[in-house]
C-alpha cells in the first residue's frame, strides 16, 4: 500500500491541489505531477532558487529534478534572470526573425557534432514529432524503430511502449491513437542490438529510421552498453536508415555536446530540449545540411511554430550556454552527482536493502533492484512500494526527488557538498526505517 500521510504542514498545498482536480485533469498540467505512483499529495511549488525549492506551505526542499532537468546552473540564475528582464522590456514575443536565433543556432551548431543546421520549435514533444515526419520524407520510408520504455513525447505514433509518464502510470498505450497509426512503430528492447538487427531483416527497404535517448532517462536512468550505440550506427548506415538521438535529457546535460560527444558516436538528426530553454519552453531538431535542408522553407518538409524561436527563450539558453562553457562546470556536476550516487547506493546496501544505480555528469538515478538494469523490462522488476515509501520518507526530511522510480534525477551547479551530505543523511534515516 503506498504512503499516503505526512508530517509536513502542506495544508495550503491540498487545498490548492483540491481545486485544480475540478479544474484541470487530475489536477495537474503534466501527468507525473499528480503523484499518482508514489502516493499522498503532490506539493505545490512557491518559488525556486538555486539548488532548492520552497513550496506554499513554505516548507523548503533540496530539489534534485530541477524542472525535469533545465535547471542545470541553478534554479533563478541571476545572470539569466537579469538577461530576460532586458529581453522583456523588449517584448515577449516577435511572431519574425530575430537575431538571437542566430547567436543560439551558432552556439548549437558549435557544440553538438551531429547538427549542421537546427530549427527551434516549442518542447521537446514537438522537436520529436517533427523529425519523425523529417526522416520519414527524406527516406521516402514509413516505419520506424524505437526501443521500450523510450519516451519520445505524446505524439501518437511514439505511444508504443513508451516510458515517463506512461511507464509510472503503467498505461499500456492510450486511447485514441490508431492502430494504423502504430503499425509502422516497431519496437525492441533497449541494447539488444541483435533485435534491431533481426527487425531491418523483416523490414526490407521499410525502414525510415531509428530514434533512442542515448541514454535512458524515461525508464529510469539507463546507460548504453558497451557497443550498442556504435552498433546501431553501423546498422542504419548498411541499411540506408537514419539514426536519431533524442537528446532532449541528455543535450547540454551529460557533456557539453550531448550523449554523442560523450561516447563519440554522431547521429544523422538530434533533438533537443529542457537545458535548451534555460528555464523557458523551448526545443529544438537539427542534423546534416542535407536532411535539414528539406524543411520547409527551404524544402517541401511543413512544419511551423508561431513561438518559435521567441526572444525570451533564446535569450534563456544563450545565457544558460556561456555559463555552462565556463572552465569545470562539467567536472563539478560529474564530481558531486557521482558522490551522491555511489554513496547513496552504499546507505541503501548498508541498511539491508537491494539497489543499483549510476550517474554521467549530472544526471542519474537509481532502482530498488538488485540490477543491473540494462533495459525496461530490468528496470521493471523493482519495488515500486518501497520507491513509492523511499520517496514520501525523502519528502518529509526536505529532500524532493522525482515522484516516479522511472524517472532519472538531475544535479545542477548550484547543489553543494553540504546539500550532498544532507541528503544522504536524510536517505541513512529514511531507509533504516523502511
Amino acid at each position: 500500500m503506498l504512503a499516503t500521510t505526512t508530517s509536513l504542514n502542506t495544508t495550503r498545498s491540498q487545498e490548492i491541489f483540491a481545486a485544480a482536480q475540478k479544474l484541470m485533469p487530475g489536477g495537474v498540467s503534466s501527468l507525473i505531477r499528480a503523484f499518482r505512483s508514489v502516493g499522498g499529495q503532490p506539493i505545490v511549488f512557491d518559488r525556486v532558487a538555486g539548488a532548492y525549492a520552497w513550496d506554499v506551505d513554505g516548507n523548503q526542499y533540496i530539489d534534485y529534478v530541477g524542472s525535469w532537468g533545465p535547471a542545470i546552473c541553478g534554479h533563478a540564475h541571476p545572470v539569466v534572470t537579469a538577461a530576460l528582464k532586458e529581453a522583456i522590456a523588449k517584448g515577449t514575443s516577435f511572431g519574425a526573425p530575430c537575431e538571437l536565433e542566430n547567436i543560439l543556432a551558432e552556439m548549437v551548431i558549435k557544440a553538438v557534432p551531429s547538427i549542421e543546421m537546427i530549427r527551434f520549435v516549442n518542447s521537446g514533444t514537438e522537436a520529436c514529432m517533427a523529425v519523425l515526419r523529417l526522416m520519414r520524407a527524406f527516406t521516402g520510408r514509413e516505419k520506424v524503430i524505437k526501443f521500450e520504455g523510450c519516451y519520445h513525447g505524446h505524439a501518437d505514433m511514439f505511444l508504443v511502449k513508451a516510458g515517463s509518464g506512461v511507464a509510472t502510470l503503467g498505461l499500456p498505450d492510450s486511447p485514441g491513437v490508431p492502430k494504423s497509426v502504430t503499425s509502422n512503430t516497431l519496437t525492441a528492447p533497449y541494447n539488444d542490438l541483435a533485435a534491431v538487427k533481426a527487425l531491418f531483416e523483416e523490414n526490407p527497404h521499410q525502414i525510415a529510421g531509428v530514434i533512442l535517448e542515448p541514454v535512458v532517462g524515461n525508464a529510469g536512468f539507463i546507460p548504453p552498453a558497451t557497443g550498442f550505440l556504435e552498433g546501431l550506427r553501423q546498422l542504419t548506415q548498411e541499411h540506408g536508415a537514419l539514426l536519431v538521438f533524442d537528446e532532449v535529457m541528455t543535450g547540454f546535460r551529460i557533456a557539453y555536446g550531448g550523449a554523442q560527444e560523450k561516447f563519440g558516436v554522431t547521429p544523422d538528426l538530434t533533438t533537443l530540449g529542457k537545458i535548451i530553454g534555460g528555464g523557458l519552453p523551448v526545443g529544438a531538431y537539427g542534423g546534416r545540411q542535407e536532411i535539414m535542408s528539406t524543411v520547409a522553407p527551404a524544402g517541401p518538409v511543413y512544419q511551423a511554430g508561431t513561438l518559435s524561436g521567441n526572444p525570451l527563450a533564446m535569450t534563456a539558453r544563450i545565457k544558460t550556454l556561456e555559463l555552462l562553457q565556463q572552465p569545470g562546470a562539467y567536472e563539478q556536476l560529474d564530481q558531486i552527482t557521482k558522490r551522491l550516487t555511489e554513496r547513496l547506493l552504499q546507505v541503501a546496501q548498508a541498511t539491508g536493502h537491494a539497489a543499483c544505480g549510476g550517474q554521467i555528469s549530472g544526471m542519474f538515478g537509481f532502482f530498488f533492484n538488485e540490477g543491473p538494469v540494462h533495459n525496461y523490462e530490468d528496470a521493471q522488476r523493482s519495488d515500486l512500494n518501497k520507491f513509492a515509501r523511499f520517496h514520501r520518507g525523502m519528502l518529509e526530511q526536505g529532500i524532493y526527488l522525482a515522484p516516479s522510480q522511472f524517472e532519472a534525477g538531475f544535479t545542477s551547479l548550484a547543489h553543494t557538498e553540504a546539500d550532498i551530505d544532507r541528503t544522504l543523511e536524510a536517505a541513512r534515516i529514511v531507509l533504516s526505517n523502511l
